[in-house]
């Protein structure tokens, strides 16, 4: 979906994802799924799809399964978390910095998180191994 998406574009696309039988939902937090993160939460636990995405938020305090994410906050990074990162290459821009001069970071940490609350809502069972290897398990 893209940036212009509203809430109830996102409820047609699962009616559609629902009549195609779906096994899983990936997403992504690019355009409106970074606004609409919680709902495509809600609509994967609505029409049974195990889902993983970039948000942890919605796996810890919502209905979200996994989400496999960059950790900014915790990182290495010289400018701390991605919103100040992305503001400081913006500043650079606009000063009239070549774009080929600014450097791309790279996340060093990523978090991996589980609900076993959702897990257990969609009569899954999650492997021992990954429960695991996870940074965040909700339960």
């Amino acid at each position: 979906m893209d940036h212009w998406s509203e809430e109830e574009d996102y409820r047609r696309a699962f009616e559609t994802i629902a009549q195609q039988s779906a096994q899983a939902l990936m997403f992504n937090g690019l355009g409106g799924n970074f606004t609409y993160r919680k709902l495509i939460a809600e609509l994967a636990l609505k029409y049974r799809l195990p889902s993983i995405g970039w948000f942890p938020d919605v796996v810890e305090n919502g209905p979200g399964l996994l989400s496999y994410a960059a950790d900014f906050s915790k990182s290495d990074l010289r400018l701390g978390t991605l919103p100040d990162i992305m503001a400081e290459q913006v500043a650079e821009i606009l000063k009239g910095t070549k774009v080929a001069d600014i450097p791309v970071y790279q996340p060093t940490k990523f978090i991996l998180a589980i609900n076993l609350k959702t897990a257990k809502a969609l009569s899954l069972e999650i492997p021992a191994s990954l429960l695991a290897s996870a940074d965040e398990v909700i339960e």
